[in-house]
């Protein structure tokens, strides 16, 4: 199996599960399998990736898993005494061929409490698949290159900017191994710059931080779940206080677009909130944007976090760092370019909500490509519920 563990996997899968056991228990969800790279035909790989889908519903927590998840502050002891009664079920999964030609149709649909964890698994065993069939004998050592070359520069970075970056690359990494073996090196090659993992079976097995609050599909389901459209965000982000009481404090700020959020993330979310996550658009303005807007809630920017995640590479990490040097704090989430960067072109591909309980939901974001929606119609009237200009068609 290419999934060892139920905890290889992002922490924010067990932060969000851990608030719809607790507040949204009976919510119904459906998620849909994206691939954003053109001509990819997944036909030759399709019965191997849903053999490996299947053999997810063998795996359990160990003990000593739980008892590491129970380690974690902000874990709940009924949440872990559940996730010791967790399994996958096939039942909730349907793995086929898509509308056009080798096209792969993933779909996951069930209640939400028993199908959040899907989404990670499936897309670094479909991404382990792709890359074993298509390099077969894969230039490691040129990896290994890539890899020093990025260390090489982060040790260049000036001191006082406290330059921090984590892995964010389980999605689309390019084989677990290779995960493991880039995480060790930065440990031990760069340890005052590497903050953590959003892997929680790694940070587990190499004694490194877990990181991660919330993703954009919860404050999609928030769209269904709250009392209007209109008021999903602010709900969102009030349940979450409701669960942690003020900790894991970073907002995903983009479900729809940068503008809509600060609207909604009014004085009480900037003094609640530790800071943002920025994951579209042109980071450079949207950190213009949210060091402005503290300032106009009166909240002094530099005791906030600025998380950057969006298709970050090294260089692009260490401008941003210099652009808010004491300006406000800020960490970097990378992903793909550090977990999949052997020389081979890595594939852009998605697992995001499209329903909860029977009604459509969507992502508009600040980049082209990456509005997510299966219904125009109510993408439509989201934007203008949201007062969003129109964007790209999807």
């Amino acid at each position: 199996m290419i999934i060892q563990s139920l905890l290889d996997t992002d922490l924010y899968k067990f932060t969000m599960m851990q608030v719809v056991l607790h507040h949204f228990p009976g919510a119904q969800v459906e998620y849909k399998f994206k691939c954003r790279t053109e001509g990819v035909d997944f036909r030759p790989y399709l019965d191997e990736i849903r053999d490996e889908v299947m053999a997810l519903s063998r795996l359990r927590f160990r003990e000593d898993e739980l008892d590491y998840l129970r380690s974690l502050r902000f874990m709940k002891s009924d949440f872990v005494d559940f996730l010791a009664l967790f399994q996958f079920n096939d039942k909730y999964v349907r793995i086929g061929h898509g509308e056009r030609p080798g096209e792969m149709d993933i779909t996951i649909r069930g209640p939400w409490l028993h199908t959040i964890m899907y989404e990670i698994p499936v897309l670094a065993l479909v991404s382990e698949i792709y890359f074993r069939r298509t390099q077969p004998r894969p230039d490691l050592q040129e990896g290994r290159r890539r890899l020093k070359a990025k260390i090489e520069l982060v040790r260049t970075v000036e001191r006082e900017l406290d330059f921090r970056i984590s892995d964010f690359g389980t999605r689309r990494r390019f084989s677990c191994a290779w995960h493991e073996e880039v995480l060790q090196t930065l440990k031990r090659e760069v340890p005052e710059y590497f903050a953590g993992t959003s892997n929680v079976w790694f940070a587990m097995r190499n004694n490194m931080t877990p990181l991660g609050t919330m993703a954009h599909e919860y404050m999609q389901a928030c769209q269904a779940l709250g009392p209007r459209l209109r008021d999903s965000q602010t709900f969102a982000f009030d349940k979450w206080a409701q669960e942690y009481r003020g900790d894991l404090g970073i907002a995903v700020a983009d479900t729809y677009g940068t503008d809509a959020f600060l609207r909604d993330f009014d004085m009480y979310f900037c003094k609640l909130f530790d800071g943002a996550r920025h994951d579209s658009g042109d980071p450079f303005e949207w950190g213009e944007k949210l060091i402005a807007h503290y300032r106009r809630n009166r909240v002094d920017p530099r005791t906030k976090q600025l998380i950057f995640s969006d298709q970050l590479s090294f260089p692009l990490a260490i401008a941003i760092a210099r652009r808010f040097h004491g300006r406000a704090i800020t960490a970097f989430g990378i992903g793909t370019n550090l977990t999949n960067d052997l020389g081979y072109e890595p594939i852009n591909i998605v697992i995001k909500m499209t329903e909860c309980n029977g009604q459509p939901v969507a992502k508009v974001s600040d980049s082209p490509g990456k509005t997510v929606s299966k219904d125009a119609g109510y993408l439509r009237y989201l934007r203008q519920v949201f007062g969003l200009e129109p964007a790209e068609k999807i």
